[in-house]
């Protein structure tokens, strides 16, 4: 009988977690679960709220009641039954996200709904903690990262591709390094490479590259138990 299959992928913002996760999930026939859009959903609407971002009661509180979905065979998020695959990329929601998922009890509300969207049915899902805490027994880990200054590179190209091209590269690259900073150091489910995680350094390999290099552990992992 076939089993449910977790393909975890994490790493740092600008690592190219997103597009990879994508094209992944197509190839597979596996459900694509984006973890960090979750995390600006919920900093979407808490600014659209006027909700203080270090007030963690009033953030789990939406976390918990937050109805996020993700439209099969698409990158559209839906957040209480509205678009906001567009609004939750802007940078303002970015670095909220970041405050937002420092919180302890906005993080616990999150996984539980991560963990129920993955229930019987293959996944491929990013992020920054799925390998480690949301499914530290996902069957294929892996940790894609790049150096800050393709990180940065990357960031800058995808803000031009929406029209923001005002941000300056070196203000973007502080913005992440702040992100980075936060990201691996909150006490709760910190930006870390799982022990039992490949590492792949995107910096100098096409998409298609990192593509094949996990569709080749997948395969690995799965060929000899029949798993689909």
């Amino acid at each position: 009988m076939a089993k449910r299959v977790v393909l975890a992928i994490d790493g740092p913002a600008g690592a190219g977690k997103s597009t990879i996760a994508r094209t992944l999930a197509e190839r597979l026939g596996y459900i694509y679960i984006d973890t960090g859009a979750m995390y600006r959903a919920v900093a979407l609407w808490a600014l659209r709220l006027g909700v203080a971002l270090d007030d963690s009661h009033r953030l789990e509180r939406l976390a918990l009641e937050s109805n996020i979905e993700f439209a099969p065979g698409a990158s559209t998020v839906l957040l209480n039954g509205e678009d906001v695959t567009e609004a939750i990329r802007a940078p303002e929601v970015s670095e909220a996200a970041s405050k937002v998922s420092a919180v302890p009890a906005v993080r616990r509300a999150l996984v539980a709904a991560q963990r129920r969207m993955a229930q019987g049915t293959s996944v491929v899902m990013e992020g920054r903690d799925i390998g480690t805490v949301v499914f530290p027994d996902a069957l294929v880990k892996v940790f894609l990262d790049a150096a800050p200054e393709v990180r940065t590179a990357r960031r800058v190209q995808d803000l031009a591709a929406r029209g923001e091209t005002q941000t300056q590269a070196d203000e973007v690259a502080r913005q992440m390094a702040d992100r980075d900073h936060r990201d691996r150091t909150r006490p709760e489910a910190p930006l870390v490479q799982a022990p039992d995680a490949t590492y792949i350094d995107s910096s100098a390999l096409p998409p298609d590259g990192v593509v094949e290099a996990i569709l080749k552990l997948v395969r690995a992992k799965t060929s000899n138990g029949g798993i689909h």
